[in-house]
């Protein structure tokens, strides 16, 4: 089968040399915009990501409520250059690299999930007194 196929791969193509008069100003503006595309949907987003990431890791403070990428809630107690020192509980106190750090939960952002959670009980107080 495979000596079938290629001698039709290997053959020139059916228009000659008529074809090849735009081509290679078609493939230069071709690979242009798929730089840009790949610059405005994926680069630009990301760097514009990381420095809010790393603007959010430099301002944080004692008192802050944190979210670590592993999902732990706490509150950081101390600030160190690297590290930070997190009250998971009570008695439970764990230090982080600062890049572990997912977010910062504001009172504003914690006062709104209340408000959804709230709201979402109510609907599912109705659909279940139906």
């Amino acid at each position: 089968m495979y000596t079938i196929l290629l001698p039709i791969l290997m053959a020139p193509p059916a228009g000659g040399a008529e074809g090849a008069g735009g081509g290679g100003l078609f493939t230069i503006i071709s690979f242009v915009g798929i730089i840009l595309i790949f610059y405005f949907l994926m680069i630009r987003p990301q760097n514009k990501k990381r420095k809010e990431t790393e603007k959010m890791l430099s301002a944080l403070k004692k008192g802050d409520k944190i979210v670590t990428i592993g999902g732990l809630y706490g509150t950081i107690q101390s600030v160190k250059d690297t590290t930070v020192i997190i009250k998971a509980d009570d008695n439970i106190k764990l230090e982080f690299l600062r890049s572990a750090i997912s977010s910062v939960i504001t009172p504003s952002a914690a006062k709104e999930e209340k408000i959804e959670d709230k709201t979402e009980e109510k609907t599912e107080e109705k659909a279940d007194g139906e």
